[in-house]
């Protein structure tokens, strides 16, 4: 069995199989139908069996044909794959842009605003990611993302530019028939230190505890906001929560604000960031001008 077969051989095999006929894979590929058969005898000669019947009027595939047919589809799918890489290497996107956005932000307005340049530049690939804390920073300065949408907490401004996009209010809630909750009362630190409060862990390589950890009290560590809010409003601790995420509940009277001595409401500022020493490709540039759109225009809302 020799091992000279062609890509050209494949596509005259799927053309064949697709249209039924030797005389319609002939038209389809603007070939003679005589050019066609030996292209299919060559291949067969050369796999050492045969492929299609031609017993009936329409050749049909044989059992090992059926075999080699389905994997010679991948080999056609995952040419015409490398072509579409290469024509995104040739031209002026990038093939990849990466993007993180902290856990305390919404990200909402981030998918809008990359769903309104898909349009625009669809041969790039948008990879998208959430962390927590240090861990959109970090990712950063690894160069693993070109953009990071986080706060400035632990980042060096040297090297990195920093655009303001939005405040963010962390609110410290509970369920309404939490202890610290009743009647709105103000609450010591010693005394929240008897409640257990719920903090998220740092998704970066430090693994620190969520900002805002009352020192000496109870607590229970989660991965995301999503398990915080779910232990709390089934009344099993207190914690600090960006109010967009909790506005529903807020609303209806499922989680309350807490008045708690060293946990005040606090507004963090939140910005998009990139490295100074890495230049920015076309999308990720596009990206950056549409956040400074944002930020230029009205307030991100959150």
């Amino acid at each position: 069995m020799g091992a000279t077969m062609t890509l050209e051989q494949l596509v005259v095999l799927n053309a064949i199989v697709e249209q039924g006929t030797f005389r319609g894979a002939a038209e389809r590929l603007n070939k003679a139908q005589s050019a066609i058969s030996h292209m299919l005898k060559k291949l067969e000669d050369e796999l050492g069996f045969t492929v299609l019947s031609r017993e009936n009027y329409r050749p049909e595939l044989t059992e090992k044909g059926e075999v080699y047919y389905r994997h010679s589809r991948r080999v056609l799918q995952g040419v015409q794959d490398l072509k579409s890489i290469a024509r995104t290497l040739t031209s002026e996107q990038e093939a990849e842009v990466a993007l993180t956005v902290t856990a305390t932000f919404p990200f909402s307005p981030v998918l809008a605003l990359i769903g309104e340049l898909t349009s625009v530049f669809p041969a790039t690939h948008i990879r998208l990611s959430r962390d927590n804390m240090g861990g959109s920073v970090e990712k950063l300065l690894a160069d693993e993302v070109q953009i990071a949408i986080s706060t400035l907490d632990g980042v060096p401004l040297d090297r990195v530019e920093a655009l303001p996009l939005a405040p963010v209010t962390i609110l410290p809630v509970a369920h309404p028939d939490f202890p610290a909750a009743r009647d709105g009362k103000f609450n010591s630190d010693a005394e929240m230190q008897t409640h257990i409060q719920v903090v998220v862990s740092d998704s970066g390589s430090a693994n620190k505890q969520s900002r805002g950890l009352l020192p000496g009290g109870l607590r229970w560590t989660v991965s995301d906001f999503d398990t915080k809010k779910d232990i709390l409003l089934a009344n099993m601790g207190w914690g600090g929560m960006p109010r967009h995420m909790i506005q529903r509940e807020l609303d209806r009277g499922d989680l309350v604000r807490l008045n708690v001595e060293g946990y005040p409401p606090v507004q963090a500022e939140h910005f998009a960031m990139r490295r100074r020493d890495v230049a920015a490709g076309t999308v990720a540039r596009a990206i950056w001008n549409r956040l400074k759109d944002l930020n230029n225009g009205t307030r991100i809302p959150v």
